[in-house]
């Protein structure tokens, strides 16, 4: 299978302890999908040495609603963009992108590998 990649630009406020970040503008982010590697998820790759993985499911129910993950929450935020937070030790990132654009990348992994269909037990 192909991997999947989508560049974009994001919004990112940081309270890490190695990168704070807040209000510079846009900056360059890759959306990654490897179905070999991990058919479940997507990554997020953000300047640096910075790179999320996350459920694609939750990406995508985050969209429509808030969902949250344990270090990670999505939710949409107006019409036009969706929230992606991720949290750890070292403190929180905030990236903020274009819904439009995640919802291209997912329908691009979807093509890629279709979601497992669940599987139906006999009666």
């Amino acid at each position: 299978m192909s991997v999947v990649e989508e560049y974009a630009r994001a919004q990112i406020v940081t309270d890490t302890d190695d990168q704070v970040q807040t209000g510079r503008g846009a900056v360059p982010v890759v959306l990654r999908y490897d179905p070999d590697r991990d058919p479940r998820s997507v990554r997020i790759g953000l300047p640096g040495p910075h790179e999320w993985t996350l459920p694609r499911a939750l990406l995508e129910q985050g969209l429509r609603a808030p969902v949250g993950s344990g270090e990670i929450r999505v939710w949409p935020c107006g019409r036009v963009q969706a929230v992606v937070e991720f949290h750890t030790a070292k403190g929180t990132s905030v990236v903020q992108l274009e819904s439009k654009t995640l919802m291209r990348f997912l329908r691009r992994t979807y093509l890629a590998a279709p979601a497992a269909t669940p599987v139906s037990r006999p009666a």
